[in-house]
C-alpha cells in the first residue's frame, strides 16, 4: 500500500510533464483547411526558383500540372514538363518533389516546383496553381505558421527561423541556428519538468496533509509534521511520515536551484538582443584625432567627410557594419571641445549624450599630440571616468586608441608614459588594424555574448519578459503562507514557460512574431 502511495507524486509529475511536452500551439493555423502556395525563393531573375505548396490539394496539384496519374516517390527529385492545366500550354521543364504529411516542413502534404528563375516562368507557374481548385496564394510567414500549428516547430524555434533568415553576420548566424535547433526550447522544456515536479511533491503534500491540520508556516519549515499517534497502522505512518518530509524539502530546493538559473540569463538578456539587433559603438576624442577616418577605415566605405579642419563633424552619423562577426552600429561624433558657434556646441553636446548610450566606446587620441589640452582633457574626463565605472561593475566598455602611429618615431607615445592600456593604429595606412580588430572581437564577445560557447542567449524582449514572470511567480512561491497559495505560484511560474516556447501563446502574439516574415516562408 505505501508503496501504491509513495509513487503517486511520481506519477502525477510525469503526467504533468507530457500536458508539458506538446511543442505546437494547439490552434488551427490561419485558414488551415485551404492549401496554400507561393514562391520561396528570392524576387528576380536567377537560375533556379522555388515554388511551394502546403496542405491536402497539394497533390492534386501536381498532379494537374505534370499531367501524370501518379504522385513522384516521397523526397525524391523528378524531372517532369510543368504545363497549365486550363490550357495545356507547356510552361517549363522542373525538378518536382512530394513531401506527404506529417513528413514535411509544414505537417501537411506538401508539393516543391523547381523551375528556371526567369519572372516569366514563375509568373505562369503560379498562375497555373491560382487556378487549381482549392488553392490560394499563402500569406507572409504562413508556411511557418502552420508548421508551428501543427507542432513542428516551437514557438522559439519559428524566431530561430526568423533569426536565420535576417541573420547578417556571422554571430548572428551562429545563434539562430542554436535558437532554431531547440536549445532555448530544450532548456525551458527542462525548467517547466523541474517545475512540474515540484509542483507534483506540493500537491501530494496537500493531499495526503488534508486531514492533519497542518500550520501556516509548513513552507518555511521545511515540511515537518505533528507527531501521530502510536496506534496508527506502521505503514500509513511510514507514509505520513515519509512523504511530508521528502516531499517540500525536495520542491523548496528545485525552486532555489531554478531561482538562481532564471537570475543568471535575466542578468545576461541584454547581450542576446544586443546580437540580434547590433551593439551600440561609438567613436569618441578631441577634434581631428582621426574618428572619421576610423569610421570610413572599420565600415570600408567613406561615410564620413574627413578634413584637417577642426570640427568638421557636427552631428552624430551612424552605420550599421559587420565588425569582426558581431552586428554594430557604428556612430562618428563631434570632437569634444568647448565650441566656437552654436552648432558645433549642439554636436558636442549630443556626442556626450550618446557617450551614455554607448555598450562600447572607442576612444580615439592623436598619438603625436597627447601632451595637448584637449588629448589631456579627454583622457580626464571620459577615458578616467569609464576606467572608474568599469571597476565599479559597469556594463559599458572602453577601448582606447592611438591614431597616427604613422607619425611616431620608433620609441612609440612617450609624452604621457603614465596611459593607460591601448592600441596603436594608423588609419592612414592600415597598421594594427589587425590588432583592432582582434580587440574589438574580444570586447563585442563580452558584449554581445559568444554565440558558440555557453547557455542560449535570450534575443526578445518577449524571452526576458516571461523569464522575469516566472521569476516573480517563483519568489511568490517562497512567500506565500498558506500551500494552496504555493502550489497556484508555481503553475503561474510554469504557465510562463509554456508560453515562452509557444503553449497557449494568444493570437494577438503570434501575430507579431509571424509578420516580419516573407511570403513563402
Amino acid at each position: 500500500m505505501w508503496r501504491g502511495l509513495w509513487t503517486l507524486p511520481m506519477r502525477a509529475a510525469r503526467g504533468l510533464c507530457r500536458s508539458c511536452s506538446n511543442r505546437g500551439s494547439g490552434a488551427a493555423a490561419p485558414g488551415s483547411g485551404a492549401t496554400i502556395f507561393a514562391l520561396s525563393s528570392g524576387q528576380g531573375r536567377c537560375g533556379v526558383a522555388v515554388i511551394r505548396t502546403s496542405g491536402p490539394a497539394s497533390g492534386p496539384a501536381l498532379r494537374s500540372l505534370t499531367a501524370a496519374q501518379d504522385l513522384p516517390p516521397a523526397r525524391s527529385a523528378r524531372l517532369r514538363l510543368l504545363s497549365d492545366p486550363r490550357s495545356g500550354e507547356p510552361l517549363d521543364r522542373a525538378l518536382v518533389l512530394w513531401f506527404p504529411g506529417p513528413q514535411s516542413f509544414t505537417g501537411e502534404d506538401c508539393a516543391e516546383f523547381h523551375v528556371h528563375g526567369g519572372p516569366a516562368v514563375v509568373s505562369g507557374v503560379l498562375q497555373a496553381l491560382g487556378g487549381v481548385p482549392g488553392l490560394r496564394p499563402a500569406e507572409a510567414g504562413e508556411f511557418t505558421r502552420r508548421a508551428f500549428a501543427h507542432g513542428k516547430l516551437s514557438l522559439t524555434e519559428v524566431e530561430g527561423l526568423a533569426d536565420l533568415i535576417h541573420a547578417e553576420t556571422e554571430a548572428q548566424r551562429r545563434q539562430a541556428l542554436r535558437q532554431l535547433d531547440g536549445e532555448l526550447g530544450r532548456l525551458c522544456h527542462d525548467w517547466a519538468e523541474t517545475l512540474t515536479t515540484a509542483l507534483a511533491h506540493v500537491e501530494a503534500y496537500i493531499d495526503f496533509g488534508e486531514d492533519d491540520n497542518l500550520e501556516e508556516d509548513v513552507l518555511e519549515r521545511g515540511g515537518t509534521r505533528p507527531s501521530m499517534g502510536t496506534g496508527t497502522p506502521w505503514h500509513l505512518r511510514a507514509v505520513f511520515f515519509l512523504i511530508p518530509s521528502l516531499c517540500l524539502p525536495l520542491a523548496n530546493s528545485a525552486v532555489q536551484g531554478l531561482q538562481a538559473a532564471l537570475g543568471a540569463h535575466l542578468r545576461d538578456a541584454r547581450r542576446g538582443q544586443r546580437l540580434r539587433s547590433g551593439a551600440h559603438v561609438v567613436i569618441a576624442g578631441p577634434p581631428n584625432a582621426g574618428k572619421s577616418s576610423l569610421v570610413n577605415l572599420l565600415s570600408q566605405k567613406p561615410v564620413s567627410i574627413v578634413s584637417p579642419e577642426p570640427g568638421t563633424t557636427r552631428d552624430v552619423l551612424e552605420i550599421p557594419v559587420d565588425l569582426a562577426g558581431f552586428p554594430v552600429l557604428l556612430s562618428d561624433t563631434a570632437g569634444l571641445r568647448q565650441g566656437v558657434g552654436l552648432v558645433e556646441q549642439e554636436g558636442v553636446r549630443r556626442a556626450r549624450a550618446r557617450l551614455e548610450q554607448a555598450d562600447l566606446i572607442l576612444a580615439v587620441l592623436d598619438a603625436s599630440d597627447l601632451a595637448s589640452h584637449s588629448s589631456c582633457d579627454f583622457l580626464d574626463t571620459v577615458v578616467a571616468r569609464m576606467g572608474a565605472q568599469s571597476s565599479n561593475g559597469s556594463s559599458q566598455r572602453l577601448l582606447l586608441v592611438l591614431n597616427k602611429m604613422d607619425l611616431l618615431s620608433h620609441e612609440g607615445p612617450g609624452p604621457k608614459p603614465d596611459l593607460p592600456p591601448h592600441l596603436l593604429l594608423s588609419c592612414l595606412t592600415g597598421e594594427g588594424l589587425e590588432g583592432l580588430l582582434e580587440a574589438l572581437r574580444k570586447e563585442l564577445a563580452v558584449v554581445c555574448g559568444d554565440p558558440s560557447t555557453g547557455p542560449p542567449l535570450l534575443t526578445r524582449a518577449r524571452h526576458q519578459h516571461h523569464l522575469q514572470g516566472c521569476l516573480d511567480a517563483l519568489g511568490q512561491y517562497k512567500e506565500a503562507r498558506d500551500l494552496a497559495l504555493a502550489a497556484e505560484a508555481l503553475r503561474v511560474a510554469r504557465r510562463h514557460l509554456t508560453h515562452l516556447t509557444g503553449g497557449g501563446g494568444t493570437e494577438e502574439i503570434l501575430d507579431v512574431i509571424f509578420r516580419d516574415f516573407c511570403v513563402g516562408k
